[in-house]
């Protein structure tokens, strides 16, 4: 005849213990996992295109989830404020994320510098105003590659002249404005009369020279140059003329005539 001896109260709760201390851990390790996942998911950039622009999303501190990026910085907030796409393909892009910011700023540059680049090129004003516009948001992100800040101070060196011209032309119109204003105010009976005069007489002559000088330089000279190209020289061969022989030597006929 078997007996069953009866568990004691400190066995029951050693097991109930045991079994806590089992679950705590388990829950210890599931919210530290948890954790973990949502910070490295509030690290997590991604981007989506939203009515024609591309939206910067950061993930939140969860494990899943993202908001619009929109930094303490109001100099990151112009950085990364949504790109205007004018039509162009970033379904690849869409499809990535980015561990840091380092990494979303080398994959926004080739777009900035694709939307860039062709308008900078135009020669056209409001097309190459478009593209400083891009230009100005590739040179904000600081972490692109050196080849990539290569390529932007190419671009840079390329817009140079449409910036010089433009700045030129902004100061032929001040002084043009200037001389407009001072003219008005020497023409009028006021207390500024007299000196308005007076400047007009002093730098007058020179003002006027000076914005008829910037006219031509913005609009004339800066123009580009559409003056036929002379053609160059033919590669054809030319046949050597047949050789005529000295005056007064004879012919092969001579002295055969009877």
């Amino acid at each position: 005849m078997t007996t069953h001896s009866p568990q004691g109260f400190g066995y029951r709760a050693r097991r109930t213990f045991t079994r806590l201390l089992v679950f705590l851990v388990i829950l210890g390790l599931g919210g530290g996992v948890v954790f973990l996942l949502g910070q490295l998911n509030a690290r997590t950039f991604t981007v989506v295109q939203e009515n024609d622009e591309l939206v910067v999303m950061k993930g939140r501190a969860m494990p899943t989830g993202a908001a619009a990026y929109r930094p303490g910085d109001p100099r990151l907030a112009d950085t990364y404020a949504p790109i205007p796409l004018e039509g162009q393909d970033v379904t690849l892009l869409t499809q990535q994320k980015f561990t840091d910011r380092d990494d979303l700023d080398r994959a926004l540059f080739p777009l900035l510098e694709t939307l860039a680049r062709p308008r900078i090129a135009s020669g056209e004003p409001p097309k190459v105003e478009r593209g400083l516009y891009y230009l100005r948001r590739a040179e904000k992100l600081s972490g692109i590659t050196e080849e990539q800040r290569r390529s932007l101070q190419s671009m840079l060196t390329d817009v140079a002249f449409y910036q010089a011209r433009q700045k030129l032309e902004d100061a032929r119109r001040l002084v043009s404005e200037g001389l407009a204003q001072l003219k008005l105010a020497a023409e009028t009976e006021n207390r500024h009369a007299r000196a308005a005069n007076q400047m007009l007489t002093t730098v007058g002559p020179t003002a006027r020279n000076l914005e008829e000088a910037l006219r031509r330089a913005v609009h004339t000279e800066s123009a580009p140059d559409n003056s036929p190209v002379a053609p160059g020289p033919s590669n054809t061969p030319v046949a050597p003329a047949p050789a005529t022989p000295p005056s007064g030597a004879p012919t092969p006929d001579a002295g055969l005539a009877p």
